[in-house]
């Protein structure tokens, strides 16, 4: 008996306790409002192409060098130009909400003419432009092109896009980007995923934490902060802030993949009390066409003609992996489990959380990709 005992004891001390729900720091919710990545654009030549440049159809290409050989003091005119070793591009790039000057980002390159590959360019001197058509960035150096594509004597081999390529580090930072968090004495806190439950407790978990009246919320996606102390020591209060963990609200959501036959969903979503009946027929309709030729009686009988003759073969089959399946209020985790001990496939897992849902026996959001 005190070996059962013991043994009793040791069983119940590994089966796990009941878990609350999980927290997560605040940091993994949302973003500060103001805080953001910037893109920037601009539009550059790339040289030093082996014949693989745009041809002399691209007219921008011509008037481009025209241009960039005109401001380095020689003059020449678009009739003169007949290099392919020159592509006209397309540079973009992303700076950060605390870039500041000096910095080094990527950049990437693409080509907007006939080019056939860039791999061996430079590409020159190219200010990258803000949404306020201010130059934050220059961008030149030798590309990355992970690919190629040649070509000789009607023969091409082509790896990859080669009218691609990247500047790894080869934008500059020239205008420093300050973003402002601080608007009229308040942080604004925006949720990724917007949900009133979640807002609310990220305004309980602030006001417990640096008083009340710190937090409210103003919609679902977006909580107001008021800093102690104001401005000072703000990136301190931030961090404490981000620091912070909660519970966020799960919504019941279900994901599908039609394209992969890929399903996604939370072990808690819900489901009412349900049969299923499920299975698929195949009607397979065969046509055999067969031709009587008497070629024996065309030497005596010169109206005798041959003949087409159609035989058709009907069949119908019921898959084997029919079922009839009985569910009672219970969870998809179970719903998903019982489809595949009945050997239903995940296609028609699909088309049956489908029906569910127009049934109204699903009670989760159905997000189709």
């Amino acid at each position: 008996m005190r070996l059962l005992a013991l043994l009793l004891t040791a069983m119940l001390a590994v089966i796990p306790a009941p878990s609350a729900a999980q927290e997560v720091p605040i940091s993994g919710l949302g973003r500060l409002d103001g805080w953001r990545d910037n893109s920037l654009i601009g539009y550059g030549l790339v040289t030093g192409l082996a014949g693989s440049g745009d041809t002399r159809r691209s007219g921008v290409t011509r008037q481009a060098l025209q241009n960039v050989l005109s401001r380095l003091g020689t003059n020449v005119t678009e009739d003169q130009i007949s290099s392919r070793n020159v592509a006209v591009v397309m540079v973009t790039a992303v700076i950060s909400a605390s870039a500041n000057v000096g910095d080094r980002i990527d950049a990437n390159v693409s080509s907007i003419g006939d080019a056939r590959s860039l791999a061996g360019g430079t590409l020159l001197m190219t200010p990258l432009l803000g949404p306020d058509q201010r130059p934050y960035a220059l961008a030149q150096g030798s590309l990355t092109v992970g690919g190629y594509n040649f070509e000789a004597n009607l023969n091409a081999q082509q790896r990859n896009y080669p009218t691609s390529g990247t500047l790894p580090g080869g934008a500059m930072v020239e205008t420093p980007v300050d973003s402002n968090v601080l608007i009229n004495g308040e942080i604004g806190f925006l949720l990724t995923n917007p949900n009133f439950a979640t807002a609310q407790r990220i305004a309980d978990r602030v006001n417990q934490r640096f008083g009340f009246g710190s937090a409210t919320v103003r919609n679902a996606d977006d909580v107001r902060i008021r800093p102690r102390g104001g401005a000072e020591g703000l990136a301190a209060f931030i961090a404490e802030f981000q620091a912070l963990t909660v519970s966020p609200e799960r919504t019941p959501r279900i994901v599908i993949n039609e394209r992969t036959g890929t399903i996604v969903a939370g072990s808690d979503v819900r489901i009412s009390s349900v049969v299923i009946s499920q299975g698929d027929i195949r009607v397979t309709v065969r046509s055999d066409v067969e031709a009587s030729q008497p070629s024996f009686i065309g030497g005596f009988a010169s109206d005798v003609r041959s003949l087409a003759i159609t035989n058709t073969d009907l069949t119908v089959e019921q898959d084997f992996n029919n079922a009839v399946v009985s569910f009672p209020n219970s969870t998809v985790a179970d719903l998903a489990e019982g489809l595949a001990r009945a050997r239903i496939d995940t296609r028609r897992t699909i088309s049956i959380l489908q029906a569910m849902k127009a049934a109204g026996a699903l009670h989760a959001e159905i997000v189709v990709q």
